[in-house]
């Protein structure tokens, strides 16, 4: 009796690599949208905070405020808008915190978060940058802490007249007045909202600053403000003191 051999069914293998790909590409479109809707909401917080500050009085933080043992002062007024690793768009990374005063330029006081010692590079209109030999929660390892769009939309700038373009390595202690927040954006047809964008920066080991464009060379700010500042972390809560 001549018996018939089943044929192999081949097309099992693919199936299961299917299913697992259509698995991975659905989660991601889920956990995508997830984040994306939050970052929506985190927006429309942001639009209804400049459009009426005072309804939402509830949401500020303040300039020189200690959110229990955080390491670092408060650097501004304001609303923390938008958080470390939030996307604004695909591919897109946000390297800081944006905390938004809610009142026009030149008003609202930025300070240095902590002590070391500020540079500003002769080309920075908006900006400042101050090293920290010791990192409060890691010592061994030098930090930065960077500040910009201190000017307005023309590149008019608010820093201080104490850190004029030029400056290098003058030492200040945490709380001193840096200058104030504005709009600049680089672009004078395309000024960003006024606030302070605030990050913390790795060092290169060689004592430069690494670049702040670049996620991977900053630091989640969260521990060192003692609040819920990670984008992947908070899921739409108002960053105040004591949310981490």
């Amino acid at each position: 009796m001549i018996r018939l051999r089943r044929p192999e069914n081949r097309l099992t293998p693919w199936l299961v690599l299917v299913a697992l790909l259509l698995v991975i590409i659905l989660g991601g479109i889920y956990f995508f949208s997830q984040g994306y809707s939050i970052n929506l909401a985190r927006t429309r917080n942001v639009l209804a905070w400049l459009r009426n500050p005072g309804a939402y009085s509830a949401w500020q933080v303040e300039a020189g405020q200690r959110c229990g043992t955080a390491p670092f002062l408060v650097p501004t007024s304001g609303f923390v808008g938008f958080l470390w690793d939030d996307s604004f768009r695909i591919g897109h990374r946000h390297q800081g915190v944006d905390i938004f005063g809610g009142d026009g330029v030149d008003v609202t006081p930025v300070i240095a978060a902590h002590s070391g010692y500020l540079t500003r590079q002769l080309d920075w209109k908006s900006s400042l940058i101050i090293r920290i030999p010791q990192d409060p929660l890691q010592p061994g390892r030098q930090i930065w802490t960077y500040y910009t769009h201190l000017a307005d939309e023309q590149g008019n700038s608010f820093v201080s007249d104490e850190f004029p373009p030029g400056t290098f390595e003058r030492y200040v202690e945490a709380g001193t007045l840096l200058g104030y927040q504005g709009n600049y954006s680089g672009d004078p047809g395309n000024p960003v909202g006024v606030h302070l964008h605030f990050s913390i920066v790795l060092d290169d080991g060689q004592g430069n600053f690494l670049n702040e464009l670049k996620i991977e060379n900053t630091l989640d700010p969260s521990p060192y403000l003692g609040m819920q500042l990670n984008a992947g972390q908070n899921r739409g809560e108002i960053p105040l003191c004591g949310s981490d």
